[in-house]
């Protein structure tokens, strides 16, 4: 009897082990969980908005897997470079590790590859000295507040949404940012309420091996601080693809 009941703990022991590594595998090759805990994405990502991550769109890298906490500390185990390597895309918008944290994850969205310059003039966007389409589209509602909304189109014909909360807002007007090899640069979509690489010191330009990978759906989204409270879901949030 006591026999039979240690066989049925080890099998449990047998089983749980091998949902785990199943869930780590998932997690590190496939698809990631990430919540949106800021308004740095607006309107394009939504506080409590909750959304899978395609940890295979770029290849994989020393922030893939589950147990890059662990390996970071071990010199000789740490991945350098990336496996299966697809460069990112201009408008793309990625999770990635803060170089000068590499604890904290950040969401953005590509705006500059290796090799261009970087430039905002007058709230516009300038690549390579050339200006990106930009077009007013409305506003969007912030709770009781009414902010500009924009549509920009960069030169490979992305298009999205970003926001201008302030009119001559100090990051209106910034030098030319170029970006070194290997490195991509990001912005927000919340243009005046954005912490991204021209925070030269504190974010800058992102090592192309510190992406996790990419924004890909928002499978969940509440709002307000009531959390999971039911009637504070986004119903038309629910499955929105991420552009």
């Amino acid at each position: 009897m006591l026999k039979g009941k240690r066989s049925a703990v080890v099998e449990l022991i047998k089983v749980l082990l091998v949902a785990l590594v199943a869930v780590g595998c998932f997690r590190s090759f496939v698809i990631e969980p990430f919540h949106i805990p800021s308004g740095s994405m607006k309107s394009t990502l939504l506080v409590g908005d909750y959304l899978f991550v395609g940890k295979y769109s770029y290849g994989y890298g020393r922030y893939s897997t589950v147990l890059t906490p662990i390996l970071s500390r071990i010199p000789f185990l740490t991945l350098k470079g990336r496996v299966l390597y697809t460069p990112p895309k201009a408008g793309d918008v990625v999770v990635f590790r803060l170089p000068s944290d590499p604890s904290t994850s950040y969401i953005k969205r590509v705006i500059g590859l290796p090799g261009d310059s970087v430039q905002i003039k007058n709230g516009h966007l300038y690549i390579n000295g050339k200006e990106m389409h930009y077009e007013v589209v409305g506003d969007f509602m912030d709770g009781d507040r009414a902010v500009r909304r924009y549509v920009e189109t960069l030169y490979n014909g992305k298009s999205y949404e970003i926001l201008d909360e302030r009119e001559n807002s100090s990051l209106d007007n910034t030098p030319v940012y170029k970006v070194p090899p290997g490195h991509i640069f990001v912005l927000g979509d919340n243009r005046d309420d954005s912490r991204d690489s021209r925070f030269v010191t504190e974010v800058g330009n992102i090592p192309i091996d510190n992406i996790i990978g990419k924004a890909l759906i928002v499978v969940l989204s509440f709002q307000g601080s009531d959390g999971w409270f039911p009637f504070k879901i986004r119903a038309d949030r629910i499955l929105h693809k991420v552009r």
